[in-house]
């Protein structure tokens, strides 16, 4: 394992291969990079293309994200940068869809990327209004006793737990095997958070806990179906993180379930709390990090989701402290930090 990070496509033309040689110059070698346009479009030579401009900022490609986006079903042109109609299970356009994903997969086996994220979401990623942390940054929070928008619908409607296995179940029954052939690691995220039920519809976000995860890894048994092990969203899941996640790593990395992991901290619990810095909440990333290494998990140890600082790099500066601090845990444990 080593430390490595995420950028969209979006992100990378925004700031240009200026920003990619500040990864190299800040210690990173492995990143997961999206090519700039539309992943559905995206060709076998966009990503040859795109793999040559991460190389040259002296980067290693482990990982990209698959049209699977972490955004509500609802959200402008979502069709641009997400599969909704596999999520939503809709028919024939689903098929269409995870056809396309799986030459994806093909494509990027040909290429030599290992791994590939993805999110299977209808929610978005909820949260009540921002609160300030240390310093006075800006932290993101959800207070269930906050939310204003419960009942409203999506415009899915009322959807079922067993609607939501279903669909997943479909997606993964055709998608696997192709990892599997082409020897393309899967990650999925989890449903970020946890929310009470029938929120907006659903009536249980199923990969938002420990029980959900265990058994999505279970369908379509196989070493390339694994998690983008959110730590804090996981966090965000238990009644108390601090006592209970080395457990929940432990399970998930001692099955080789773990393919990327986002190292972030939380204060508070289900249902209420802020994400901070590493530094700072109540989990301790050390530990969890020893919990990591000692289950063999193989994969980027990455910040996410990081408290908006003032300044006139916020984004950079903040990611920047993280990587510092993955780094710093690394060399105190007199582990390579950097996986070259």
């Amino acid at each position: 394992m080593y430390v490595g990070t995420q950028l969209s496509g979006g992100m990378v033309e925004e700031f240009g291969d200026a920003h990619l040689r500040q990864l190299a110059q800040l210690g990173l070698y492995h990143v997961c990079i999206d090519p700039v346009g539309n992943p559905r479009d995206w060709t076998r030579d966009d990503l040859a293309r795109h793999i040559e401009r991460v190389d040259a900022a002296g980067l290693k490609l482990d990982m990209v994200q698959l049209p699977m986006a972490s955004l509500s079903i609802d959200t402008k042109d979502i069709d641009k940068v997400s599969s909704p109609a596999v999520v939503l299970g809709k028919d024939p356009e689903r098929d269409r869809q995870i056809d396309g994903i799986c030459k994806l997969i093909e494509n990027l086996a040909a290429l030599g990327v290992p791994s590939a994220k993805y999110n299977f979401n209808m929610l978005g990623v909820p949260r009540t209004p921002s609160e300030l942390g240390r310093g006075g940054a800006r932290v993101p929070t959800f207070r269930a006793d906050q939310i204003t928008n419960a009942d409203d619908l999506t415009s899915a409607g009322q959807v079922s737990a067993d609607e939501m296995w279903e669909r997943i179940t479909y997606f993964l029954e055709r998608v696997i095997p192709v990892a599997e052939a082409n020897k393309v690691r899967l990650a999925c995220h989890p449903h970020d958070p946890m929310t009470p039920p029938n929120f907006r519809g659903m009536e249980e976000r199923v990969l938002s806990h420990v029980e959900g995860l265990k058994r999505f890894v279970s369908i379509c048994e196989s070493p390339y179906h694994g998690l983008n092990f959110c730590q804090g969203t996981i966090g965000e899941s238990l009644e108390n993180p601090r006592d209970e996640i080395d457990d929940v790593i432990r399970w998930f990395g001692s099955r080789g379930k773990i393919f990327n992991v986002h190292f972030r901290n939380i204060k508070g619990k289900r249902f209420s709390f802020t994400e901070v810095f590493p530094d700072e909440g109540d989990m301790d990333m050390a530990r969890s990090l020893k919990v990591y290494k000692e289950v063999g998990v193989d994969c980027m140890i990455m910040p996410d989701h990081i408290p908006e600082i003032d300044g006139q790099a916020p984004f950079e500066t903040g990611f920047s402290f993280c990587y510092g601090y993955i780094i710093g845990l690394f060399q105190a444990n007199g582990w390579d930090a950097y996986g070259r």
